[in-house]
């Protein structure tokens, strides 16, 4: 039965992550573009840049989640598989560690070391704040 809702939690999650990384695609307010030297024809050819908002929502929720999971299903009296299927389908589903990591090695590709050492920081902070007020709300 635990491996039955962790599968489905874990859908669940990750098609909310794939949601959440589609919205942000599609409605990026600003994008900032930076000239590539080197293009054919001198001209300058534009990348486009872009910060990984929807790793770092997803990855701050999924903290969350797995911060107030344990209290929540033992003070609604739910059984333990119910805390497994929350924290391992549900957030395991809808955060990305590998994300997160590729976005921060893009953005050190790009040169982009300000940009990249603030994505560390802010999942690293920001986790653990989610997961700290997630533990505090359900205690």
């Amino acid at each position: 039965m635990t491996a039955v809702l962790v599968g489905v939690f874990g859908v669940a999650g990750a098609l909310l992550r794939f949601a959440v990384d589609s919205w942000f695609a599609h409605h990026a307010s600003v994008r900032t573009t930076r000239t590539i030297a080197g293009s054919p024809g001198g001209s300058g050819a534009k990348a486009r840049l872009h910060w990984p908002w929807a790793t770092l929502l997803v990855n701050v929720a999924g903290c969350f989640i797995i911060g107030i999971t344990h209290a929540i299903t033992v003070q609604l009296g739910l059984a333990p598989e119910w805390q497994t299927a929350l924290a391992a389908g549900l957030a395991g589903g809808l955060t990305t560690f590998s994300s997160w990591t590729t976005a921060t090695v893009r953005l050190l590709s790009e040169a982009r070391f300000g940009s990249a050492v603030l994505n560390v920081a802010a999942n690293l902070i920001l986790g653990f704040g989610a997961a700290a007020a997630g533990i505090a709300l359900a205690t």
